[in-house]
């Protein structure tokens, strides 16, 4: 999922979970960049963060009701302190949080987004999609 993509493609990855209220607000910036996109290589994948519990009550009522159409992951692994620091070393583990990754180019943002925003820092890495 982290591994470089092949020349011309970009993987933007979102980890965000139902219970987060920034995630939420964000996620229609991703949706909005898929439906953008995604014919043009830019792949969106959503990594939940919900708790185990939450999964059949939450989460995947979540994904049905706004018909998400990126590819949602869950993250089932409890142990944030070995697989954090290998998404960056300088996240500190709050969501939301995001990468952009390019053939050349691996971004670390521990933010929120608007669209403008997200499609900005895409755009500012990969300036063939705006073709």
């Amino acid at each position: 999922m982290l591994d470089f993509p092949k020349a011309g493609k970009v993987k933007v990855i979102n980890f965000w979970a139902t219970w987060c209220a920034p995630c939420v607000k964000e996620l229609p910036a991703f949706e909005k960049l898929y439906a953008a996109y995604h014919k043009k290589g830019v792949e969106v994948m959503l990594v939940s963060l919900d708790f185990p519990d939450q999964i059949e009550q939450r989460l995947i009522p979540y994904i049905k009701e706004k018909k998400l159409r990126s590819k949602v992951l869950y993250l089932d692994d409890a142990h944030g302190n070995t697989w954090i620091p290998q998404v960056s070393e300088d996240w500190s583990g709050a969501i939301p949080a995001s990468l952009i990754i390019t053939n050349e180019e691996y971004m670390f943002y521990e933010q929120s987004f608007s669209y403008r925003e997200l499609e900005n820092e895409l755009l500012s890495l990969q300036p063939n999609l705006k073709e």
